[in-house]
Protein backbone atom coordinates (compact mmCIF):
# COMPACT_ATOMS: atom_id res chain seq x y z
CA UNK A 1 0.00 0.00 0.00
CA UNK A 2 1.83 3.25 -1.12
CA UNK A 3 1.93 6.14 1.83
CA UNK A 4 -0.45 8.54 -0.20
CA UNK A 5 -3.34 5.65 0.12
CA UNK A 6 -2.35 4.90 3.84
CA UNK A 7 -2.65 8.71 4.62
CA UNK A 8 -6.03 9.14 3.01
CA UNK A 9 -7.02 5.89 4.81
CA UNK A 10 -6.27 6.65 7.99
CA UNK A 11 -7.60 10.37 7.14
CA UNK A 12 -10.87 8.97 6.35
CA UNK A 13 -10.97 6.45 9.57
CA UNK A 14 -10.57 9.51 11.68
CA UNK A 15 -13.34 11.59 9.83
CA UNK A 16 -15.59 8.95 11.11
CA UNK A 17 -14.21 8.49 14.52
CA UNK A 18 -14.76 12.42 14.85
CA UNK A 19 -18.49 12.46 13.46
CA UNK A 20 -19.55 10.18 16.26
CA UNK A 21 -20.92 11.44 19.25
CA UNK A 22 -19.97 10.93 22.85
CA UNK A 23 -22.04 7.98 24.45
CA UNK A 24 -23.84 9.09 27.45
CA UNK A 25 -27.22 7.92 28.76
CA UNK A 26 -29.65 10.26 28.05
CA UNK A 27 -29.67 13.92 27.08
CA UNK A 28 -32.93 15.47 28.62
CA UNK A 29 -33.13 18.60 25.99
CA UNK A 30 -36.85 19.65 26.11
CA UNK A 31 -38.07 16.52 27.93
CA UNK A 32 -41.55 15.77 27.25
CA UNK A 33 -43.64 18.68 29.61
CA UNK A 34 -46.95 18.09 27.24
CA UNK A 35 -47.23 14.40 28.22
CA UNK A 36 -46.29 14.58 31.76
CA UNK A 37 -48.42 17.78 32.07
CA UNK A 38 -51.10 15.24 30.71
CA UNK A 39 -50.91 12.14 32.89
CA UNK A 40 -50.46 14.49 35.93
CA UNK A 41 -54.27 15.92 35.30
CA UNK A 42 -55.24 12.04 35.43
CA UNK A 43 -55.66 12.26 31.30
CA UNK A 44 -56.22 9.39 28.79
CA UNK A 45 -53.45 9.25 27.07
CA UNK A 46 -51.42 7.63 24.14
CA UNK A 47 -47.90 6.31 23.90
CA UNK A 48 -46.58 5.63 20.04
CA UNK A 49 -43.82 2.82 19.18
CA UNK A 50 -42.21 3.02 16.07
CA UNK A 51 -39.21 1.04 15.55
CA UNK A 52 -38.44 -2.46 14.14
CA UNK A 53 -38.19 -5.55 15.70
CA UNK A 54 -36.92 -5.13 19.37
CA UNK A 55 -39.90 -2.37 19.54
CA UNK A 56 -42.46 -5.31 18.64
CA UNK A 57 -40.58 -7.97 20.77
CA UNK A 58 -43.03 -7.70 24.35
CA UNK A 59 -40.10 -5.96 25.37
CA UNK A 60 -39.28 -2.21 26.79
CA UNK A 61 -42.47 -1.24 24.79
CA UNK A 62 -44.73 -3.11 26.68
CA UNK A 63 -42.48 -2.58 30.19
CA UNK A 64 -41.99 1.06 29.48
CA UNK A 65 -45.71 1.75 29.12
CA UNK A 66 -46.57 -0.21 32.54
CA UNK A 67 -44.57 1.81 34.21
CA UNK A 68 -45.89 5.22 32.95
CA UNK A 69 -49.31 3.46 34.27
CA UNK A 70 -48.19 2.73 37.62
CA UNK A 71 -46.19 5.96 38.03
CA UNK A 72 -49.12 7.89 37.13
CA UNK A 73 -52.30 5.61 38.46
CA UNK A 74 -54.38 8.32 37.99
CA UNK A 75 -54.38 8.66 34.13
CA UNK A 76 -55.27 6.07 31.69
CA UNK A 77 -51.91 5.02 29.10
CA UNK A 78 -52.74 3.26 26.05
CA UNK A 79 -49.86 2.08 23.67
CA UNK A 80 -50.06 2.21 20.01
CA UNK A 81 -47.73 -0.48 18.69
CA UNK A 82 -46.48 0.75 15.37
CA UNK A 83 -43.56 -1.64 14.77
CA UNK A 84 -42.26 -3.69 11.88
CA UNK A 85 -39.31 -6.41 12.11
CA UNK A 86 -36.45 -5.96 9.85
CA UNK A 87 -37.41 -2.18 8.86
CA UNK A 88 -36.00 1.26 9.62
CA UNK A 89 -36.53 4.82 9.39
CA UNK A 90 -37.04 5.13 5.56
CA UNK A 91 -40.42 3.31 5.65
CA UNK A 92 -41.10 4.85 9.19
CA UNK A 93 -41.61 8.05 7.35
CA UNK A 94 -43.81 6.24 4.92
CA UNK A 95 -46.34 4.90 7.40
CA UNK A 96 -46.46 7.54 9.92
CA UNK A 97 -49.23 8.71 9.57
CA UNK A 98 -51.43 5.47 8.94
CA UNK A 99 -49.74 3.37 11.43
CA UNK A 100 -49.16 6.25 14.33
CA UNK A 101 -50.67 9.67 13.76
CA UNK A 102 -54.07 8.36 12.90
CA UNK A 103 -54.06 7.43 16.49
CA UNK A 104 -53.04 10.77 17.56
CA UNK A 105 -50.17 9.60 20.35
CA UNK A 106 -49.65 12.33 22.90
CA UNK A 107 -45.86 10.95 23.39
CA UNK A 108 -43.82 9.10 20.33
CA UNK A 109 -41.37 6.64 20.90
CA UNK A 110 -38.61 6.19 17.82
CA UNK A 111 -36.13 3.43 17.70
CA UNK A 112 -34.32 2.83 14.43
CA UNK A 113 -30.68 3.22 15.39
CA UNK A 114 -29.84 -1.08 14.82
CA UNK A 115 -31.93 -1.20 11.35
CA UNK A 116 -30.66 2.13 9.96
CA UNK A 117 -27.27 0.62 10.82
CA UNK A 118 -25.91 0.78 7.28
CA UNK A 119 -28.40 3.47 6.05
CA UNK A 120 -26.79 6.60 4.61
CA UNK A 121 -26.59 10.22 6.80
CA UNK A 122 -28.52 11.60 4.13
CA UNK A 123 -31.56 8.73 4.57
CA UNK A 124 -31.62 9.12 8.13
CA UNK A 125 -31.85 13.04 8.32
CA UNK A 126 -34.64 13.41 5.28
CA UNK A 127 -36.40 10.35 6.95
CA UNK A 128 -36.72 11.30 10.76
CA UNK A 129 -37.20 14.92 9.72
CA UNK A 130 -39.86 13.72 8.31
CA UNK A 131 -41.63 11.87 10.94
CA UNK A 132 -41.10 14.77 12.93
CA UNK A 133 -41.98 17.16 10.90
CA UNK A 134 -45.09 14.94 10.39
CA UNK A 135 -45.75 14.68 13.64
CA UNK A 136 -45.61 18.42 14.43
CA UNK A 137 -47.30 19.63 12.31
CA UNK A 138 -50.86 16.98 12.56
CA UNK A 139 -50.19 18.33 16.77
CA UNK A 140 -47.57 20.87 17.85
CA UNK A 141 -48.29 18.95 21.75
CA UNK A 142 -47.12 15.88 20.90
CA UNK A 143 -43.90 14.49 22.55
CA UNK A 144 -41.09 12.73 21.26
CA UNK A 145 -38.11 10.86 22.39
CA UNK A 146 -35.79 8.73 20.63
CA UNK A 147 -34.24 5.64 21.96
CA UNK A 148 -31.58 3.79 21.21
CA UNK A 149 -30.64 0.34 20.89
CA UNK A 150 -27.83 -2.09 20.39
CA UNK A 151 -26.31 -5.10 18.87
CA UNK A 152 -23.00 -7.26 19.44
CA UNK A 153 -21.56 -5.68 16.90
CA UNK A 154 -21.69 -1.98 18.76
CA UNK A 155 -20.13 -3.25 21.57
CA UNK A 156 -16.73 -1.96 21.02
CA UNK A 157 -17.62 1.64 19.51
CA UNK A 158 -20.07 2.08 23.17
CA UNK A 159 -17.00 0.60 25.01
CA UNK A 160 -14.73 3.29 23.39
CA UNK A 161 -17.39 5.84 24.88
CA UNK A 162 -18.94 7.09 21.64
CA UNK A 163 -22.26 5.83 19.93
CA UNK A 164 -22.34 4.23 16.83
CA UNK A 165 -23.09 5.85 13.83
CA UNK A 166 -26.63 5.61 13.04
CA UNK A 167 -27.16 7.05 16.75
CA UNK A 168 -24.72 9.53 16.12
CA UNK A 169 -26.36 10.97 13.25
CA UNK A 170 -29.87 10.47 14.85
CA UNK A 171 -27.73 12.90 18.07
CA UNK A 172 -27.71 15.95 15.47
CA UNK A 173 -31.66 15.29 14.44
CA UNK A 174 -32.62 15.27 18.39
CA UNK A 175 -30.02 18.72 19.27
CA UNK A 176 -31.64 20.26 16.21
CA UNK A 177 -35.05 19.37 17.39
CA UNK A 178 -34.87 19.54 21.24
CA UNK A 179 -35.86 15.96 21.64
CA UNK A 180 -34.54 13.91 24.25
CA UNK A 181 -32.68 10.28 23.67
CA UNK A 182 -31.89 7.88 25.83
CA UNK A 183 -29.48 4.74 24.98
CA UNK A 184 -30.87 1.89 26.58
CA UNK A 185 -27.37 -0.61 25.51
CA UNK A 186 -24.87 1.86 27.24
CA UNK A 187 -25.17 -0.11 30.49
CA UNK A 188 -25.39 -2.97 28.63
CA UNK A 189 -22.03 -2.52 26.65
CA UNK A 190 -20.69 -1.39 30.40
CA UNK A 191 -21.76 -4.61 31.73
CA UNK A 192 -20.31 -6.99 28.97
CA UNK A 193 -17.14 -5.21 29.62
CA UNK A 194 -16.98 -5.23 32.89
CA UNK A 195 -17.61 -9.23 32.48
CA UNK A 196 -20.70 -9.03 34.35
CA UNK A 197 -22.97 -9.57 31.17
CA UNK A 198 -22.81 -12.64 28.53
CA UNK A 199 -24.38 -10.91 25.24
CA UNK A 200 -25.28 -14.08 23.11
CA UNK A 201 -26.31 -16.95 25.23
CA UNK A 202 -29.12 -20.19 25.18
CA UNK A 203 -31.66 -19.82 27.93
CA UNK A 204 -35.48 -20.16 28.47
CA UNK A 205 -38.19 -20.98 26.04
CA UNK A 206 -38.76 -19.78 22.59
CA UNK A 207 -42.03 -17.84 20.95
CA UNK A 208 -42.64 -16.07 17.78
CA UNK A 209 -41.49 -12.42 16.87
CA UNK A 210 -41.88 -11.01 13.51
CA UNK A 211 -41.60 -14.06 11.88
CA UNK A 212 -38.43 -15.29 13.82
CA UNK A 213 -37.97 -17.03 16.82
CA UNK A 214 -36.42 -15.62 19.46
CA UNK A 215 -35.99 -16.21 23.05
CA UNK A 216 -37.71 -14.35 25.48
CA UNK A 217 -37.68 -15.94 28.82
CA UNK A 218 -34.81 -15.58 31.65
CA UNK A 219 -31.91 -14.52 30.98
CA UNK A 220 -29.65 -15.73 33.72
CA UNK A 221 -26.67 -18.45 33.50
CA UNK A 222 -25.13 -17.89 37.01
CA UNK A 223 -24.02 -15.01 38.13
CA UNK A 224 -23.70 -13.44 34.84
CA UNK A 225 -27.10 -12.17 32.76
CA UNK A 226 -27.44 -13.63 29.30
CA UNK A 227 -28.51 -10.62 27.31
CA UNK A 228 -30.22 -12.00 24.13
CA UNK A 229 -30.04 -15.18 21.96
CA UNK A 230 -28.76 -13.56 18.79
CA UNK A 231 -26.82 -10.79 20.26
CA UNK A 232 -29.63 -8.15 18.64
CA UNK A 233 -33.51 -9.24 19.97
CA UNK A 234 -32.93 -9.16 24.46
CA UNK A 235 -34.74 -11.58 26.38
CA UNK A 236 -37.44 -10.36 27.94
CA UNK A 237 -36.44 -11.27 31.46
CA UNK A 238 -32.86 -10.00 31.07
CA UNK A 239 -32.24 -7.92 28.12
CA UNK A 240 -35.08 -5.87 27.94
CA UNK A 241 -34.81 -5.28 31.86
CA UNK A 242 -32.16 -3.72 31.20
CA UNK A 243 -33.56 -1.33 28.44
CA UNK A 244 -36.21 -0.53 31.14
CA UNK A 245 -33.75 0.09 34.06
CA UNK A 246 -31.98 2.40 31.15
CA UNK A 247 -35.35 4.36 30.68
CA UNK A 248 -36.30 4.60 34.80
CA UNK A 249 -32.95 6.14 35.24
CA UNK A 250 -33.16 8.63 32.37
CA UNK A 251 -36.87 9.62 32.81
CA UNK A 252 -35.50 10.94 36.40
CA UNK A 253 -34.04 13.63 34.74
CA UNK A 254 -36.19 13.61 31.39
CA UNK A 255 -39.34 14.59 33.31
CA UNK A 256 -38.70 17.68 35.01
CA UNK A 257 -37.51 18.81 32.13
CA UNK A 258 -38.82 21.81 29.78
CA UNK A 259 -42.30 23.44 29.90
CA UNK A 260 -45.50 22.15 28.22
CA UNK A 261 -46.10 24.70 25.02
CA UNK A 262 -46.64 23.57 21.55
CA UNK A 263 -43.70 22.75 19.47
CA UNK A 264 -42.79 25.21 17.06
CA UNK A 265 -40.87 24.06 13.72
CA UNK A 266 -37.51 25.06 13.43
CA UNK A 267 -35.85 25.32 10.01
CA UNK A 268 -35.36 22.19 8.37
CA UNK A 269 -31.58 20.36 8.78
CA UNK A 270 -32.00 19.52 5.04
CA UNK A 271 -34.45 21.43 2.31
CA UNK A 272 -35.53 17.60 1.16
CA UNK A 273 -36.79 16.12 4.26
CA UNK A 274 -39.47 13.80 3.50
CA UNK A 275 -42.74 15.26 5.15
CA UNK A 276 -44.25 15.00 1.94
CA UNK A 277 -43.73 11.19 1.82
CA UNK A 278 -47.00 9.02 2.09
CA UNK A 279 -48.59 6.21 1.40
CA UNK A 280 -50.88 5.79 -1.82
CA UNK A 281 -53.79 2.96 -1.51
CA UNK A 282 -53.45 1.05 -4.71
CA UNK A 283 -57.23 1.37 -5.63
CA UNK A 284 -56.76 5.26 -5.89
CA UNK A 285 -54.74 4.29 -9.56
CA UNK A 286 -57.18 4.27 -12.31
CA UNK A 287 -54.91 2.05 -14.63
CA UNK A 288 -54.78 -1.19 -12.58
CA UNK A 289 -54.52 -4.60 -14.55
CA UNK A 290 -54.14 -7.91 -13.74
CA UNK A 291 -54.40 -7.50 -9.83
CA UNK A 292 -56.77 -9.48 -7.28
CA UNK A 293 -57.85 -7.77 -4.21
CA UNK A 294 -56.89 -10.58 -0.99
CA UNK A 295 -60.08 -10.54 0.92
CA UNK A 296 -59.33 -9.49 4.84
CA UNK A 297 -60.78 -11.94 6.59
CA UNK A 298 -58.34 -15.00 5.81
CA UNK A 299 -54.57 -15.12 4.48
CA UNK A 300 -52.01 -13.35 3.80
CA UNK A 301 -55.04 -10.80 3.66
CA UNK A 302 -55.77 -11.14 7.34
CA UNK A 303 -51.94 -11.27 8.43
CA UNK A 304 -50.97 -8.27 7.48
CA UNK A 305 -54.47 -6.41 7.66
CA UNK A 306 -53.18 -4.24 10.14
CA UNK A 307 -50.33 -2.39 8.19
CA UNK A 308 -52.00 -3.05 4.69
CA UNK A 309 -55.68 -2.60 4.87
CA UNK A 310 -55.60 -2.87 0.97
CA UNK A 311 -53.22 -5.69 -0.41
CA UNK A 312 -53.56 -7.22 -4.07
CA UNK A 313 -52.09 -10.00 -5.60
CA UNK A 314 -50.26 -10.13 -9.42
CA UNK A 315 -50.31 -13.99 -10.57
CA UNK A 316 -49.73 -13.57 -14.37
CA UNK A 317 -47.06 -11.86 -16.12
CA UNK A 318 -48.05 -8.70 -17.45
CA UNK A 319 -48.73 -4.88 -16.78
CA UNK A 320 -49.85 -4.31 -13.54
CA UNK A 321 -49.78 -0.52 -12.56
CA UNK A 322 -49.50 2.38 -15.20
CA UNK A 323 -49.58 6.18 -13.41
CA UNK A 324 -48.52 9.38 -13.26
CA UNK A 325 -47.29 11.07 -10.41
CA UNK A 326 -45.13 14.76 -9.56
CA UNK A 327 -42.40 14.36 -7.03
CA UNK A 328 -38.67 13.25 -6.14
CA UNK A 329 -39.31 9.65 -4.79
CA UNK A 330 -41.15 6.27 -5.79
CA UNK A 331 -41.41 3.02 -4.44
CA UNK A 332 -43.92 0.21 -3.27
CA UNK A 333 -45.31 -0.84 0.16
CA UNK A 334 -45.29 -4.75 -0.34
CA UNK A 335 -43.91 -8.62 1.09
CA UNK A 336 -40.81 -10.75 0.11
CA UNK A 337 -41.48 -14.37 0.41
CA UNK A 338 -41.39 -18.33 -1.13
CA UNK A 339 -44.26 -16.89 -3.33
CA UNK A 340 -42.83 -14.07 -4.68
CA UNK A 341 -41.14 -13.58 -8.38
CA UNK A 342 -39.97 -10.27 -9.62
CA UNK A 343 -41.20 -7.11 -11.05
CA UNK A 344 -39.86 -4.53 -13.77
CA UNK A 345 -40.78 -0.89 -12.79
CA UNK A 346 -40.39 1.39 -15.23
CA UNK A 347 -40.20 4.91 -14.63
CA UNK A 348 -39.97 7.75 -17.74
CA UNK A 349 -38.58 4.72 -20.47
CA UNK A 350 -35.88 3.74 -18.13
CA UNK A 351 -36.72 -0.26 -16.46
CA UNK A 352 -35.14 -1.72 -13.62
CA UNK A 353 -36.40 -5.08 -12.28
CA UNK A 354 -36.68 -6.16 -8.87
CA UNK A 355 -36.90 -9.67 -6.99
CA UNK A 356 -39.40 -10.00 -4.07
CA UNK A 357 -37.45 -12.85 -2.60
CA UNK A 358 -34.50 -13.11 -0.31
CA UNK A 359 -32.42 -15.25 1.69
CA UNK A 360 -34.96 -15.18 4.51
CA UNK A 361 -37.50 -15.71 2.48
CA UNK A 362 -38.96 -18.84 4.08
CA UNK A 363 -41.85 -16.91 5.23
CA UNK A 364 -43.73 -13.56 3.84
CA UNK A 365 -43.24 -10.65 5.52
CA UNK A 366 -43.30 -7.20 4.93
CA UNK A 367 -40.81 -4.97 2.71
CA UNK A 368 -40.09 -1.72 0.87
CA UNK A 369 -38.98 -1.74 -2.63
CA UNK A 370 -37.97 1.41 -3.07
CA UNK A 371 -37.39 2.41 -6.95
CA UNK A 372 -36.01 5.62 -6.64
CA UNK A 373 -35.55 8.14 -3.70
CA UNK A 374 -33.91 11.23 -5.83
CA UNK A 375 -35.97 11.54 -8.81
CA UNK A 376 -36.00 15.09 -10.62
CA UNK A 377 -38.99 17.16 -9.14
CA UNK A 378 -41.40 16.87 -11.49
CA UNK A 379 -43.80 14.52 -13.54
CA UNK A 380 -43.26 10.85 -14.56
CA UNK A 381 -44.59 8.10 -15.83
CA UNK A 382 -44.41 4.80 -13.80
CA UNK A 383 -45.58 1.24 -15.75
CA UNK A 384 -44.83 -1.83 -13.29
CA UNK A 385 -45.08 -4.54 -14.61
CA UNK A 386 -44.90 -8.74 -13.16
CA UNK A 387 -41.91 -10.38 -15.15
CA UNK A 388 -42.07 -14.12 -16.51
CA UNK A 389 -38.57 -14.65 -14.68
CA UNK A 390 -38.35 -17.78 -12.99
CA UNK A 391 -36.32 -16.90 -9.78
CA UNK A 392 -33.78 -19.63 -8.81
CA UNK A 393 -35.28 -19.69 -5.38
CA UNK A 394 -33.03 -22.75 -4.09
CA UNK A 395 -30.15 -20.85 -4.44
CA UNK A 396 -31.54 -17.71 -3.45
CA UNK A 397 -32.19 -19.07 0.49
CA UNK A 398 -29.11 -18.58 2.70
CA UNK A 399 -27.50 -22.27 3.17
CA UNK A 400 -29.35 -22.79 6.29
CA UNK A 401 -32.88 -22.31 4.97
CA UNK A 402 -33.01 -24.58 1.95
CA UNK A 403 -33.57 -27.67 3.77
CA UNK A 404 -36.58 -25.74 4.13
CA UNK A 405 -37.03 -25.74 0.17
CA UNK A 406 -36.21 -29.42 -0.29
CA UNK A 407 -38.77 -30.49 2.23
CA UNK A 408 -41.85 -27.90 0.40
CA UNK A 409 -40.64 -27.38 -3.23
CA UNK A 410 -44.21 -26.70 -3.96
CA UNK A 411 -44.47 -23.59 -1.26
CA UNK A 412 -41.93 -22.21 -3.79
CA UNK A 413 -43.44 -22.63 -6.81
CA UNK A 414 -45.66 -19.57 -7.52
CA UNK A 415 -43.92 -15.95 -8.41
CA UNK A 416 -46.70 -13.87 -7.51
CA UNK A 417 -46.45 -9.76 -6.32
CA UNK A 418 -48.41 -9.07 -3.21
CA UNK A 419 -48.54 -4.91 -3.35
CA UNK A 420 -49.89 -3.18 -0.07
CA UNK A 421 -49.23 0.40 -1.39
CA UNK A 422 -47.44 3.26 -3.40
CA UNK A 423 -44.89 5.14 -1.68
CA UNK A 424 -44.52 8.74 -3.33
CA UNK A 425 -43.10 11.60 -1.88
CA UNK A 426 -45.23 14.30 -3.90
CA UNK A 427 -48.77 13.81 -5.65
CA UNK A 428 -50.62 11.37 -8.19
CA UNK A 429 -51.62 13.30 -11.76
CA UNK A 430 -54.32 12.16 -13.66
Amino acid sequence: MSKLLLALLLCTFSLIADDLVDAVEFRARGGIPNFIKKVNAGKSVKIGYLGGSITAQKGYRVLSRKWFQEKYPNAKIDEINAAIGGTGSELGVFRVDADVLKHKPDLLFIEFAVNDGGTSKEVITRAFEGIIRKTWKLNPETDICFVYTLTHRMLETLQDAKFPRAASFMEGIADHYNIPSIHMGLEVANMEKAGTLIMKGEKGKMTAVSGNSLNEGSGQSGEKIVFSKDGVHPYTDSGHGLYMKAIERSMKTIIPAGSPAAHVLPKPLRDDHWESAGKLNVSKIKNMTNLERLPTDKGLGKRFGSRMPEMWVAKNPGTVLEFKFKGKYLGFYDLVGPDCGSVEVEVDGKKRTFKRMDGYCTYNRLSMLVVNKNLEDKVHTVKVSLTNEKLDKKNILFERNRAQYDKNPKKFEPHFWYLGGVFISGELVD
